[in-house]
């Protein structure tokens, strides 16, 4: 064989091993995550951008299809639906499995503890929040990849709410565990809605108030046009993501995409606070546009007031559990610890 045709035999030989290669490669894990967002939130489209990026950093390695909320499973559920793999994996609010455990409630949203997401995020990262969270999963069957978070909600009101006191009697929705707790405890009538009633709710008067989610959002879905007073900053609510698969998935990947995944999840982290952080700027200056439209931010002393409700709440539901005690001591000792509290 003369030297151009072994080169041309050669290089074709190496081009067709690549392609095979590339072809195993982008075959290799093909995932489907369901997330707690419906289609076209901001939240569902920023865990779209980190599914994608996953994609991306592992070199089409790693495929996952990203579900709004019940696409498979209902909300609720998608703890048992990771553990059994008919989910590969979800991004979720822990919230949803207080009925599970009570210790998903305190970890999910600790009402009042949070006013920045980087608070949370350096407590979960640094503090100990992590780890204990992994414990949790762990039984069920779940892997923790890492956590991330939103910005603090705001707060849905048709009629203007200027502190503690006129939370008395006011009805409101909020969803069941320690959020529907530390409003009944502040005075308030919840009521426990899903999301999707939250509007037709506020519409027919229903309700007055909800607990919802962030000031874009709500927004966007055409909220505080039918409850002209909302509530921004949030002072209540800063829920908590979790990013988790099936563990026994996540046992069997090489340990480059385990380390590719949880980057992926520090890369999300400061993406989606930002990208909301933004949005919400942006929706506050529309909302702003409408003279119809109050907007109310509480004081200092009056978040406060909530915030030492919430605290007697905290204890109440550290009793539940050997893992709600232990939460609630290691963020006490954190908030003490970095002058917080």
């Amino acid at each position: 064989m003369n030297l151009t045709k072994f080169v041309v035999s050669t290089t074709a030989s190496a081009v067709a091993a690549l392609l095979l290669c590339g072809a195993a490669v982008a075959q290799e894990y093909s995932w489907t995550f369901q997330t707690s967002e419906t289609a076209g939130e901001p939240g569902f489209i920023n865990k779209q951008k980190w599914a994608d990026s996953v994609t991306e950093l592992s070199g089409g390695r790693i495929e996952i299809e990203l579900l709004p909320i019940g696409a498979v499973v209902p909300h609720t559920d998608t703890l048992e639906a990771v553990g059994a793999g008919i989910l590969q994996g979800h991004l979720t609010d822990p919230s949803y499995f207080a009925g599970k455990d009570p210790a998903f409630a305190m970890m999910g949203n600790l009402v009042g503890a949070w006013s920045d997401p980087f608070e949370l995020l350096g407590f979960m990262k640094s503090g100990g929040g992590n780890d204990l969270y992994a414990e949790l999963v762990e039984p069920y069957g779940v892997q923790l990849i890492g956590t991330a978070a939103t910005e603090p909600e705001a707060f849905v009101a048709s009629i203007p709410l200027r502190g503690v006191e006129d939370l008395q009697g006011l009805k409101l929705r909020a969803p069941e565990g320690m959020v529907y707790e530390i409003f009944s405890k502040a005075g308030a009538a919840p009521v426990a809605l899903p999301g999707s009633e939250v509007f037709t709710a506020l519409d027919k008067g229903v309700i007055d108030a909800a607990d919802y989610t962030v000031f874009a959002a709500n927004q966007g879905q055409g909220m505080n046009d039918i409850a002209n007073y909302p509530l921004y900053p949030g002072f209540h609510s800063l829920p908590l993501i979790d990013i988790s698969m099936n563990k026994q998935t996540w046992d069997g990947l090489p340990d480059d995409l385990k380390a590719i995944l949880r980057a992926s999840v520090d890369q999300f982290i400061f993406q989606h606070v930002y990208s909301v952080r933004q949005q919400d700027a942006e929706a506050v200056a529309e909302a702003k546009q409408n003279p119809d439209i109050e907007i109310i931010n509480w004081s200092a002393d009056e978040r406060a007031k909530f915030r030492r409700i919430a605290q007697d709440e905290w204890q109440s539901w550290a009793e539940k559990s050997d893992m709600t005690q232990r939460y609630y001591d290691t963020v006490i000792d954190y908030l003490e610890g970095r002058n917080l509290l």
